[in-house]
């Protein structure tokens, strides 16, 4: 297994090593930054989804729809640019949260975002699934499995280490880049050189019936789908190389350009190309289909855009460990997330995303398209609550500049508000599990909490207990199932440590079988007791713990500890475990939940 392990993730890497798994601008840009880019694959195409349901008159209406979406991501930008300086350890919306709103508003931007980034894996694979199984028709009925490769894959790259993860992963984002920055300049070429007939598209300002403010909304909240992932930066700080705040910041500006120009750009030429909708096509393929024709660009495209959805992914194994560091060292989620593993990156996070995300795909049979708007508004949740918490520390503390910066936040809060109730009232449907989910795991995060704080309490040498009784002997009781070097092994132990009493327990199931025994041991040890429990119903378990009990019981009068050493044989070859019944294994779990009896386990190892 462990030659396995290596071939997979690599050697382990010293802690003095960690230095150089930080990220450069370019590389953390590339993993950072996919699913943000990665949303210009779907957010357009949500906007004339909404204005279809008008005609196809309204679709002008997505220009200054997306205008709005970019003040939007301006707004956002510049306020994950404050939190990236105020708050360098990482941590983004939860930590803003928690210490602006309190603990109740942290858990639930934590919260929302530890579920979203599964369902960034989960929906992301699972869209680039779908795109090559489009290219490949017969591929379709095996949607699910090439997911779940897909995410292993993505999994095993990042268990090897961020910079690795980074070095592979970075062509394809930056080759998607290219690709529709590629299509945006040749297809507005083409519109100035006037190849595209103007009867395509409604001119701008044309009264089209039926346009509501409600509507409007709506499709700028299904826009506003394109920012998801904009959030994960300010997450994974401490992944960047020295200044990392400096470094984060700039690489959040590049992403915040990109996204804009990409974004503007497929809207303008979805809206001029007269491009509509539908199940079979993406808009995306349709725009790159009537600038290049169906040659190698197209194709290219189809290719760099099936990777990007995939790759977006890669976006949650950034950011979900990360956060989830943050949740743990607040005790809100299991210490384990707080580990570094042998390549240094917080594995068991790592893990988790992974076996979560193929639960989730398992689960909604790679058809994972519903789960968009819960996606979203488990982004726009935590947007809203992080503006509004630094909202909160610019009036609290003031500092110089401050009322500018409250203006962004204020933008940006108030414009998150409104898409998130929006998706509320536009995708009721689909986004209601929110509701019930996000209950549930504040309760799961207070009750985890709870329990570390009862147990340092109990652990702590201040806590008033009664001082514990002086122990003035021992003994000791050795479970025996026939004469072996196992037992003679765990004699001789129980010997050494000079115990006041050792009682060997047999537990026969047959009355003959008890008596030969006996025989047996006299000539074996007689100067150690041997007590028969004879068990008519076969059970080890029941009349051995109820003997031990009662020992333990008389024990306690005379202050005595009662020991009890479990022998043990070791198989050569750990596969050879299944072939025995582990009878020691489940005595020593009955055990641990006997209060004042100690557990010895003494291990036989056989040699072949």
């Amino acid at each position: 297994m462990i030659s396995v392990k290596r071939l997979l993730i690599g050697r382990p890497l010293k802690s003095e090593q960690l230095g150089d798994q930080k990220l450069s601008k370019t590389k953390a840009l590339a993993i950072l930054s996919s699913d943000a880019l990665s949303s210009v694959a779907y957010g357009p195409e949500q906007i004339l989804l909404v204005l279809i349901t008008i005609g196809a008159a309204a679709f002008w209406y997505s220009i200054p729809i997306a205008a709005g979406v970019l003040v939007l991501l301006t707004a956002l930008i510049l306020s994950y640019r404050q939190i990236i300086y105020a708050y360098p350890q990482g941590g983004g919306a939860y930590v803003v949260s928690k210490e602006n709103l309190g603990k109740y508003p942290g858990l639930i931007a934590g919260g929302s975002l530890l579920v979203d980034y599964i369902l960034t894996v989960a929906v992301s694979v699972s869209a680039g699934t779908d795109a090559i199984t489009s290219a490949f028709p017969g591929l379709h009925p095996y949607n699910v499995p090439i997911a779940i490769l897909f995410v292993l894959m993505i999994t095993t790259l990042n268990l090897r280490g961020v910079t690795e993860s980074a070095s592979f992963l970075a062509y394809p984002v930056y080759l998607f880049v290219l690709a529709i920055f590629i299509t945006i300049g040749v297809g507005l070429f083409r519109m100035i050189a006037g190849d595209v007939p103007a009867e395509l598209h409604t001119p701008l300002g044309t009264p089209v019936a039926g346009v509501s403010l409600f509507l409007l909304l709506r499709a700028f909240a299904s826009g506003s789908s394109a920012l998801t992932g904009v959030e994960a930066i300010s997450n994974a700080i401490p992944n960047f190389k020295t200044p990392a705040p400096a470094n984060a910041a700039k690489t959040l500006a590049a992403m915040g350009i990109l996204l804009a120009v990409l974004f503007s750009g497929i809207v303008v030429l979805a809206y001029y190309y007269g491009v509509i909708p539908n199940e079979q096509v993406t808009v995306i393929s349709e725009i790159a289909e009537r600038v290049f024709g169906r040659n190698f660009m197209y194709f290219f495209i189809q290719g760099t855009t099936a990777l990007i959805l995939i790759l977006a992914a890669n976006t949650g194994y950034s950011a979900f460990p990360l956060l989830a560091v943050n949740l743990a060292k607040d005790k809100f989620i299991p210490r384990m997330f707080t580990v570094r593993g042998d390549r240094l990156g917080y594995s068991n996070g790592i893990l988790s995303l992974g076996v979560l995300s193929i639960i989730l795909i398992i689960a909604f049979e790679g058809r994972t398209e519903h789960l968009i708007p819960l996606y979203a508004v488990g982004v726009f949740i935590p947007f809203t609550l992080s503006q509004t918490g630094m909202m909160v520390k610019w009036i609290r503390e003031k500092p110089q500049g401050w009322a500018g910066k409250l203006a962004i936040n204020t933008t940006g809060a108030l414009i998150s508000f409104v898409v998130t109730i929006m998706f509320f009232l536009t995708k009721f449907p689909q986004v209601w599990p929110v509701l019930i989910f996000l209950p549930l795991i504040i309760l799961l995060f207070y009750r985890i909490r709870k329990h570390y704080e009862a147990v340092a309490d109990q652990l702590r040498l201040t806590t008033c207990e009664e001082e514990p009784l002086a122990i003035e002997g021992n003994v000791i009781i050795l479970p025996v199932a026939g004469i072996t070097h196992v037992v003679e092994n765990s004699l001789r132990y129980a010997q050494s440590l000079s115990a006041s009493q050792i009682i060997a327990v047999h537990v026969p199931f047959e009355r003959e079988e008890e008596h030969a025994f006996e025989e047996k041991w006299k000539k074996f040890h007689p100067e150690i007791r041997l007590v028969s429990l004879y068990s008519p119903y076969r059970s080890i378990i029941h009349p051995l713990i109820k003997f031990i009990d009662t020992v333990q019981r008389k024990a306690n009068e005379s202050h005595y500890q009662v020991t009890v050493i479990v022998p043990q044989f070791i198989p050569k070859k750990g596969w050879h475990n299944i072939l025995h019944n582990q009878s020691s294994l489940l005595i020593r779990t009955h055990l641990l939940y006997r209060r004042n009896v100690i557990i010895t386990t003494v291990p036989y190892h056989l040699k072949k």
